[in-house]
C-alpha cells in the first residue's frame, strides 16, 4: 500500500457498467520526502478507483494490482488502483 495525493478527477465518455457507483481519480504516489515537503512529487499521475469521496488534495492509502480489485468480489472490476482510505494526518519522525 502507497500513500498518495489525488491531483484530479477522470471524467469517462461511456462508463462501462461496473464502473457505476464509483468515482476515477488522477492519483501521484508520493515518496518519502514529498511526504515531509522537502520535494515535489516527482511520480507518473494514475488513475485510482474511489468510492470513499476523496476531494482535490486529499491523501489517499491506496493498493495496487490483484490487490485493488479483491473489495469487489465476486464481481470483480477492471481496476489497477484502489483507493482505500482517506488520510486525515500523516505524523512523519
Amino acid at each position: 500500500m502507497r500513500i498518495a495525493k489525488v491531483v484530479g478527477t477522470v471524467t469517462l465518455n461511456r462508463c462501462h457498467p461496473s464502473f457505476q457507483g464509483a468515482r476515477l481519480r488522477l492519483v501521484v504516489p508520493l515518496s518519502l520526502a514529498e511526504l515531509r515537503g522537502e520535494s515535489e512529487p516527482q511520480a507518473d499521475e494514475m488513475v485510482a478507483w474511489d468510492d470513499n469521496s476523496a476531494g482535490l488534495g486529499d491523501l489517499i492509502a491506496m493498493s495496487e494490482g490483484a490487490e485493488a480489485s479483491q473489495p469487489f468480489r465476486p464481481d470483480l472490476k477492471p481496476v489497477d488502483a484502489y483507493a482505500a482510505a482517506i488520510l486525515d494526518n500523516v505524523d512523519i519522525e
